[in-house]
């Protein structure tokens, strides 16, 4: 059971509500794109699924639909008391008002050793919330999230491609991470003007390079500055070109062109 289009504006309606284009809000009013997204994402009565964004509880209800145990964390006071009215009688799931970019998530994810992020991401959040994720709440162990497609398509870029850069990085040293599939517009409330796609992250046991995290995002981060110059220019003052070489690493090449692993040897030097 999910909201239709129809059901998702009577209910915005009954509690006067309306969707905040501040806040990034598009909510998914389609069923069918609802069971595609629990399906895809592969969520059983065995999991422990935090959701984010829970808006009207579309997905909320899908994801309960499978006997997960469910936490959704909604910012918005009057969407989380509508949210909470919807999935008043499922006893798989709580409601948590409040922002996810400041909660106390190791408190949040206290019940369970390993959890999954399954969330229609709001636009404007998404990027920061995964790398803040990633780097400082080990609890959670898959992602699974509908974000702008050209934001999914920077979360899992290789080497050489346009897309690929330092959030790309950050997310191949915890993860690895593979598009899905694309979302139209048209089943979203209000419809936004961009495609969406479905990303699915999965951390690694341990990082994938044994470095220094501070220096090495240090050097990603500088390297990637200026993605026209080459690693000789941008790391100037950080990275000598003898270290590079001695990492095997060209200095006439540029940042997008190195992989997790040459960042973690050139971080090791």
């Amino acid at each position: 059971m999910t909201h239709s289009r129809k059901d998702a504006a009577a209910l915005l309606d009954a509690h006067g509500l309306a969707p905040r284009r501040a806040l990034g809000q598009n909510f998914v009013v389609d069923p069918n794109t609802v069971r595609r997204i629990v399906r895809l994402a592969g969520v059983t009565a065995a999991d422990h699924v935090v959701e984010v964004g829970a808006g009207l509880g579309s997905l909320t209800l899908g994801l309960a639909d499978t006997g997960a145990q469910v936490t959704a964390v909604e910012y918005d006071t009057g969407l989380a008391a509508a949210v909470t009215q919807v999935v008043a009688s499922r006893e798989n799931v709580r409601v948590v008002e409040g922002d996810a970019m400041s909660l106390d998530w190791h408190e949040l994810l206290s019940g369970a050793e390993g959890w999954v992020l399954v969330a229609n991401l709001p636009y404007n959040v998404a990027t920061p919330m995964v790398a803040d994720l990633l780097d400082d709440v080990p609890e959670i162990q898959r992602f699974f999230v509908m974000v702008q497609r050209e934001v999914a398509e920077r979360f899992a870029a290789r080497p050489g491609s346009k897309a690929y850069g330092a959030l790309s990085v950050k997310v191949a040293y915890w993860a690895t991470a593979r598009l899905v599939g694309d979302v139209p517009p048209t089943v979203f409330l209000p419809k936004p003007n961009v495609m969406s796609s479905l990303v699915e992250i999965v951390r690694r046991p341990s990082p994938a390079v044994d470095a220094d995290r501070g220096r090495l995002f240090t050097l990603v981060r500088a390297g990637f500055a200026h993605r026209r110059k080459t690693l000789h220019n941008t790391l100037a003052g950080l990275a000598t070109d003898d270290m590079m070489r001695a990492a095997g690493i060209d200095p006439g090449a540029r940042a997008e062109q190195l992989d997790v692993d040459a960042w973690g040897r050139l971080a090791a030097q």
